[in-house]
Formats: C-alpha cells, structure tokens, sequence
C-alpha cells in the first residue's frame, strides 16, 4: 500500500519489519525488490528478488523482474538468462519475450532478437512496441522493406507514434525514397514537432536532393531546439557551401568545431568551403587540421586528406608559375 502511494522508503522499512518476523515470505521479497527498484536500488533489488526465487524458484514474476533490472543495468546476458527462466515457467508471457528480444538487440543477437519479437507478437499481436523494435532490428540488417512492414504494423495499431514514423522515415532514406522518407519525417513532426533528430534528418535528405534551401530551415529548427548538435551546424555549412554562400558555411563549421574541435570531416569541409571561396591558402591550414585531428583519432581518412592537400599545394605552386611566365 506505501509503495502503491509512492512512499518506498516507508514501504522498505514495513517489508523489513514483516521480514523479521517471516524471513521466508518470498511476496514480501518480491514486493521488497520491487519497491527498492523503483528508487533506483537495483543492486539490492536483485538480491531481493534472488531471496524471493531461493524460497519460490518458480515465481515468473520475480524472474522477469530480476531480467528487467538487470537489463536496466546493462547486463543483457544475465537478463535473458532470467527471462529464460520466466519463459520456461510462463511461456506466454508477451512482455518477457518482447524484453528477452530488446537485450538480444542490445547484443548484437539480430536474428534471434526478431525470434522473440515474434514470439511476442504471436501472443500480443497488437503490442506495437514489438513491432516497432522488430522494425528497428530489421533495419539494422539491411532488411529496410521488411522494417518499413513492421513500421506499418505498429502504425496501424499507434498511429501517433512519432518514434516509429521517425524510425519508417530513416529506412524510406535508405531505401532512396527520399520524398516518402520527407513525409513520413513530417507526420513524426506534427505529433513531436520538438524532435530535434527529426528535424535533422529532414534536412539531412532534403540536402540530398538538392534541396538546399529546406535544408537550411530544417537544420535551423534542429539547432532551436538542441544548439550543441555539431552534426546540424556541419550540414548547414554543407548546403550553404552548395549554395554558393561560401562565407556563412564557413561560419556554421566554425560553430561546429565550437563543440567539436577536433572532428576532421568538420575540419575537412571548411577547407572545401575556403577553397571553393578562393581561399587557397586558408583551405590548406583547414586541410591541416583535419589531417592532424584525423591522424590522432587513428581514421582511415588520413591518407584521402594528405592526397588533398597535395593536390591543392601542386595547384597553388601551377599558379604561382603560370603567371611568372605571363609576367616574364
């Protein structure tokens, strides 16, 4: 009842009363672990919940509770191993699956996390979380038609589920259904008009298709809402840079390495900016930078900028010597 009030402390101390007089009453465990739970105690949750399991081992409850700690806790192993034992002795628990099928993810166990997605799905088939993650695992295969499927599901079931139309938008891109990807960014957009990572991602394919000018108002309303996004500032000063608007995307790097100093693609792109501007000389401090950032982070980029930098220099000595000659 004091847990049930958002009192848990109070709630722990009863438990601990009611523990000194049955030490064997494994609901009193249970409840005991859920309530240190909630406060964020996890360690001492799961030995709570271990106290409960050693007097019921077969408490699903209590194993899947243990799982979903434990989870929580970054130890996805130990959580399917508890969801395991929750499965074996309930094995149509929907929500036991469907976690079982997150910590999968979270492993980089794709296949079979979509296993236990389906599981879920078989038992719960309106559960659009499960197939808004199977979307997600999917994509993360490469299976992006299959993920844009799952995205529909969900949608049918949630249709305001800014996530999964943010999620269906991502796959659309990779698929180069760019004008669907657009509209499905804008549905996520009328429910989370606040989604900074939506509004980037807006941009980021509006940029592609050579919509610059969108772009730029897409990456305007990312930044309003999360001005330390370094990706935003760096894409803005790549559409004004095909704009032709050399001098304000040299200023949007500037505010990119404000944050990131020492990203070398940033650094990269402000010396193609000063190129493009004319600016030979101030491109190749840029390019040097970005050698030097990229030579510390041990990037494979290394050699692509060094080979850059060549090329500018032989251009600049070409020119210097042309018009020697002329002047000669």
């Amino acid at each position: 009842m004091l847990d049930d009030l958002g009192r848990r402390e109070e709630a722990i101390e009863a438990y601990d009363k009611a523990l000194e007089m049955k030490s064997d009453d494994h609901e009193t465990w249970y409840n005991k672990g859920n309530a240190l739970s909630r406060l964020d105690r996890q360690e001492e949750a799961i030995a709570a919940y271990d106290k409960a399991l050693k007097i019921k081992p077969d408490k699903h409850e209590a194993w899947y509770n243990k799982g979903w700690v434990l989870d929580k806790l970054s130890r996805p192993k130990e959580a399917i191993a508890a969801y395991d034992k929750a499965l074996k002795i309930k094995p149509d628990d929907h929500e036991a699956w469907y976690n079982k099928g997150n910590a999968l993810d979270d492993l980089g166990c794709k296949e079979e996390a979509i296993t236990a997605y389906d599981k879920a799905l078989e038992i719960k088939p309106d559960k659009y979380k499960a197939w808004c993650n199977k979307g997600m695992t999917l994509d993360d295969l490469g299976l992006q038609k299959e993920a844009i499927a799952a995205y529909d599901k969900a949608l049918e079931i949630k249709p305001d589920d800014h996530e999964t139309w943010y999620n269906k938008g991502n796959a659309l891109s990779r698929l180069d259904r760019q004008e669907e990807a657009i509209a499905a960014y804008n549905k996520a957009l009328e429910i989370k008009p606040d989604g900074h990572e939506i509004w980037y991602n807006k941009g980021w394919v509006l940029d592609k298709i050579g919509r610059q000018e969108e772009a730029i108002a897409a990456f305007d309303k990312a930044l309003e809402i999360k001005p330390d996004k370094h990706e935003a500032w760096c894409n803005k000063g790549n559409a004004l840079d095909d704009l032709g608007r050399q001098e304000e995307a040299i200023a949007a790097y500037d505010k990119a390495l404000e944050i990131k100093p020492d990203d070398h693609g940033i650094w990269y792109n402000k010396g193609i900016a000063f190129n493009n501007f004319g600016c030979k000389e101030d491109a190749i401090a840029a390019f040097n930078k970005a050698l030097y950032c990229s030579e510390q982070n041990k990037s494979s980029d290394s050699d692509f900028i060094r080979k850059t930098i060549d090329k500018l220099k032989a251009e600049i000595n070409y020119s210097c010597t042309t018009k020697f000659l002329k002047n000669s």
